[in-house]
């Protein structure tokens, strides 16, 4: 049976800039606290007395959250206005980088990452119905490329800056200053942002239905798959980058903000044609990903693995600008429940990537890890290019 759709979001006449730069700033610090494990796993590991694979479960617990959260925030929340509920998520990403600051344990460290995986999947679900609000009918890309835009920022600032924190101070800090400024960002939320109507069709049965159209189903599998290729790699990234020979935390800080470089500067020129050339971008950009990966693993010399980093953050950055934009034009009524697949899928992923990924890294080395990334990458955007080809019906 086909449900009755519901009411598309009214876009704004015109770009709404400042609310779109506050969400850019929301989700470079969800994502810098996210990721934050990342940078730091080493110091981590030794402070909790536990291996890198453990510390990793961090980003694994807080993705196994976001991926329950994902598919139900519209649902739990069902009338709430959407920019209130941002203001909600801001709060309780605030805390749970302040509570594993402050946390002895590291039960504690992962029960106060569950609830920042809740905040940053209720983000995401909701940006693109937000992003819509604030942006012109036909630039809804180039809206999603703020809120991508703060996850580039988070690794060219966020993610280094706590590798500089924890070598300097303690690991400690640097989530401690992610989260007072989260708490800061919720107020700027509610401040700049206009009000955004929940929308009321939303059910298990709409997400269902929105899976059954046309090429939904397979584009986003290869979705899953991609990033599923990339944060097999991504999350022990530094593992592999203290492979090159006489590396140092100075070398891993410059590594990382090329990749967050290569994002941002990814964000700006993807944005600007993402609306017309969404389809190629979505199956040579991740083709390209593995390409970088190898090239990493290969070690060919300082300066390739320079620019495959910076080649990688340039393309995978993009990635969620590229997917949001497949749902927006291929599912324009469906913006809310599109975009919570879409988040599912993602953390899906990652739960998988840093699960299975911590394993095979204590077990076979970052070496097979990565090699696995990189084929899976080629698996995703080979079933996303065939979702492509399925022709919308409805």
């Amino acid at each position: 049976m086909t449900l009755t759709a519901p009411v598309p979001v009214t876009p704004a006449s015109r770009m709404r800039y400042g609310g779109l730069v506050v969400l850019m700033l929301m989700s470079f610090l969800l994502v810098t606290a996210e990721f934050l494990p990342n940078g730091v796993l080493t110091e981590m590991a030794a402070g909790l007395g536990i291996t890198p694979g453990q510390a990793g479960q961090t980003v694994t617990v807080t993705a196994l959250s976001g991926l329950l959260m994902a598919p139900t925030v519209g649902l739990i929340f069902p009338r709430l206005d959407r920019r209130t509920l941002l203001v909600i998520a801001a709060a309780a990403a605030a805390v749970s980088s302040v509570a594993v600051a402050l946390a002895p344990h590291f039960v504690t460290i992962l029960i106060a990452r569950f609830l920042l995986g809740a905040a940053i999947s209720t983000f995401w679900s909701m940006s693109i119905t937000v992003a819509a609000a604030l942006s012109a009918p036909d630039r809804i890309g180039r809206a999603v490329m703020f809120t991508s835009a703060g996850l580039s920022l988070a690794t060219v600032a966020g993610v280094p800056l706590g590798v500089l924190l924890s070598e300097a101070l303690d690991w400690r800090l640097a989530f401690l200053i992610v989260g007072l400024a989260s708490a800061l960002v919720g107020v700027a939320v509610r401040l700049a942002l206009p009000s955004v109507p929940a929308d009321a069709a939303s059910s298990i049965r709409l997400l269902v239905d929105t899976l059954r159209r046309p090429g939904a189903s397979l584009g986003l599998i290869g979705h899953v798959f991609i990033v599923l290729g990339h944060f097999l790699a991504y999350t022990y990234v530094r593992l592999a980058l203290e492979r090159l020979p006489e590396v140092d935390a100075g070398t891993v800080v410059l590594l990382l903000t090329l990749f967050g470089a290569g994002g941002l500067i990814g964000n700006v020129v993807i944005g600007i044609v993402v609306d017309r050339a969404f389809g190629i971008l979505a199956v040579v950009g991740p083709l390209a990903i593995a390409a970088s990966i190898v090239v990493v693993l290969s070690l060919p010399g300082f300066a390739a693995v320079a620019a495959a980093v910076f080649a990688w953050g340039f393309l995978f950055a993009s990635w969620l600008i590229i997917v949001n934009t497949w749902v927006g034009h291929r599912m324009p009524d469906r913006l809310e429940a599109g975009g919570s697949l879409v988040v599912t899928g993602f953390q899906l992923a990652i739960v998988v990537a840093a699960g299975v990924g911590g394993l095979l890294v204590d077990g076979v080395g970052v070496v097979v890890t990565d090699a696995v990334g990189a084929a899976l990458l080629v698996v995703g955007a080979v079933l996303f290019g065939f979702s492509l080809r399925v022709p919308r019906t409805r």
